[in-house]
């Protein structure tokens, strides 16, 4: 039988590698080295699209032969983009702005083999609690979520700022879509099903 591609994750981020292994496939995960500054006039969509698809050619220029997978979300309130806060005062700013809103996720996805990209954006749209600055504050005290736009890790803690949470994919919020995901890499060849690591 001949050999399957092996198959990167261009990222650096846990929360995607942690989803990534549900699927049992290996894999390795490679940090892209990709300027992620929008450019002027570009939408969130456009923005989470492009730096999903920058960051799989990026390592695919490097290891030529491989599956690779980009992601990369941008959240938005009222079409606005939302960053990852940084510190404890910003994700408060944050989250005061938010409470009582609902927030989109464009959690974006690319695979590519070098040669052809399929791309997709999948949108999960949060609605946030009314939120009191106990609750702000006990929340970023707990979950520290510094480093997730929007400030609230819907895979934990986060999950009880929202009110509701509408999605085609659960798995999308977190970071990666699977459901999406799968679809892409059984174009590639690389069915989760099919796989050495799945369960028989």
């Amino acid at each position: 039988m001949p050999l399957k591609p092996s198959l990167i994750l261009a990222s650096s981020s846990r929360y995607r590698k942690e989803l990534l292994s549900r699927l049992r496939l290996p894999f390795t995960a490679i940090s892209p080295d990709v300027d992620e500054t929008p450019h002027p006039g570009e939408t969130p969509e456009a923005l989470a699209l492009r730096l999903s698809v920058a960051k799989a050619m990026a390592v695919a220029a490097h290891h030529p032969g491989s599956i690779i997978i980009g992601s990369d979300q941008v959240a938005t309130i009222d079409g606005q983009p939302i960053g990852k806060p940084g510190d404890f005062v910003r994700a408060q700013a944050q989250l005061r702005t938010l409470s009582g809103q609902m927030v989109e996720f464009h959690s974006a996805l690319a695979v590519t083999d070098g040669l052809r990209v399929e791309k997709a954006d999948i949108i999960t749209r949060c609605r946030f609690r009314s939120l009191s600055e106990h609750a702000i504050e006990t929340y970023l005290r707990a979950e520290e979520p510094y480093d997730t736009a929007g400030s609230a890790k819907a895979e934990s803690l986060g999950i009880a700022l929202m009110e509701s949470i509408q999605s085609d994919d659960p798995t999308a919020i977190i970071g990666l879509p699977l459901i999406e995901l799968t679809r892409m890499l059984v174009l590639f060849g690389l069915d989760p099903l099919d796989a050495p690591g799945a369960p028989q």
